[in-house]
């Protein structure tokens, strides 16, 4: 496992299109406007200040955390049409940008991702897994209730008193075997966890250089990750 800071890898040509206010203000429009024929009128708009650029942006992101972690990562940009089929919500757009990257060839569903969002309030980075799967619960739940838990338990506090927002837990109760008063009850009551920085400067995340901002803000979650990478390889 990497330990070295990440920083910028190389500098892209100014050239490529680039995430900037103009894709910000994009996004508020569309949330103003979140209707079919409003965005057909500007679809033209869409590929040049979001579409593209946030192509750019994975890319190079992805590079940087390639180069960080000493590992492949790819990455996947989440559709901007909603999936509508089973929501209340029928407006036809998202009025937000989500990227996540995996590791090891494959953005695949259980990993460890670092995950990426930009709206029109901010920039959100996280690191973490929404949902373990069995063999994942079951090293976690024993990794909380043995002799590493304590400093599971450290790191997780420690990442909260950093301003960092955790995932709830999804229990109400402690899991059986486990005693209702375990010391490590409501990490026992987990089944994902994933860690958000959020920032309300979207600039963060603007021009040549914000992939490299981005991932160097990540660095807070690198222990984290560790956790969940062994995780999931056992």
């Amino acid at each position: 496992m990497a330990d070295r800071c990440p920083g910028p890898r190389r500098q892209p040509s100014a050239q490529m299109s680039r995430l900037s206010a103009e894709t910000v203000r994009f996004l508020a429009e569309l949330r103003d406007n979140n209707n079919r024929d409003w965005f057909a009128r500007h679809r033209d708009r869409y590929e040049q200040v979001l579409k593209h650029p946030s192509e750019t942006f994975a890319a190079t992101m992805a590079e940087e955390l390639s180069a960080w972690r000493g590992v492949t990562h790819d990455y996947r940009i989440f559709r901007i049409h909603r999936d509508v089929r089973f929501s209340k919500d029928k407006t036809p757009f998202n009025t937000h940008l989500h990227i996540s990257f995996s590791a090891g060839g494959g953005c695949k569903d259980g990993a460890p991702a670092w995950m990426f969002g930009l709206d029109p309030n901010g920039v959100t980075l996280a690191a973490g897994i929404f949902a373990f799967s069995n063999v994942q619960l079951n090293r976690w739940r024993t990794l909380c209730a043995g002799p590493a838990g304590a400093r599971l338990a450290s790191t997780l506090a420690a990442l909260a008193q950093d301003g960092i927002r955790l995932s709830d837990p999804e229990l109400k109760r402690v899991p059986a075997p486990y005693p209702a008063d375990h010391p490590r009850g409501a990490d026992l009551r987990r089944k994902g966890l994933t860690a958000w920085i959020d920032s309300p400067d979207p600039s963060l995340a603007f021009g040549i250089e914000g992939p490299a901002n981005c991932v160097r803000r990540l660095a807070k979650l690198h222990d984290l990750f560790g956790i969940l990478v062994d995780l999931s390889n056992g």
